[in-house]
């Protein structure tokens, strides 16, 4: 009987690679960087309250260069006239993105973003909860562990 071969997984991103690449390129993204990277693109105070929704791009003219894109941002409403004021930021930092001249003008339109909010950071466990399972550890002599595993005590009891 013979020996199957070696199994060689792949990662979910590049099974599903062509699929978002389709879906992107409907949009008028050459790539879907613009779209995953928007907040290192654009700033995170700007990406908190904008998303990039597709590019238009003008229909080239025989003999004439190519004109560049309208980037469409999805933004909120009371933000849209902030935005706008930093239409000339964004466009430059766009542009150096992409290392051309690729975005030539923004179209905004007002509509709540599509993302999910995240959830807000857990906060510390009590400290005087924390202090009360440390006592219960006596048996462990790592310090650093012992704090370490009182912080999580306290947390799963607060839970």
């Amino acid at each position: 009987m013979a020996k199957p071969g070696p199994i060689s997984a792949k990662p979910l991103s590049v099974l599903l690679s062509d699929v978002f690449s389709d879906a992107y390129a409907k949009q008028g993204f050459a790539a879907r960087e613009l779209v995953t990277r928007w907040a290192a693109i654009a700033g995170a105070e700007i990406a908190a309250h904008s998303e990039p929704l597709k590019m238009q791009w003008p229909r080239p003219v025989e003999g004439q260069p190519q004109e560049p894109a309208t980037l469409v941002l999805r933004v909120e409403g009371p933000m849209a006239l902030e935005i706008q004021h930093s239409s000339d930021v964004i466009l430059q930092r766009v542009n150096r993105f992409f290392g051309w001249s690729a975005v030539g003008r923004l179209a905004l339109r007002q509509a709540p973003l599509s993302r999910r909010e995240r959830p807000p950071p857990r906060r510390a466990p009590d400290p005087k909860s924390v202090a009360k399972v440390a006592e219960t550890l006596s048996a462990v002599e790592d310090e650093d562990l012992r704090a370490a595993l009182a912080r999580l005590g306290a947390s799963i009891k607060r839970n």
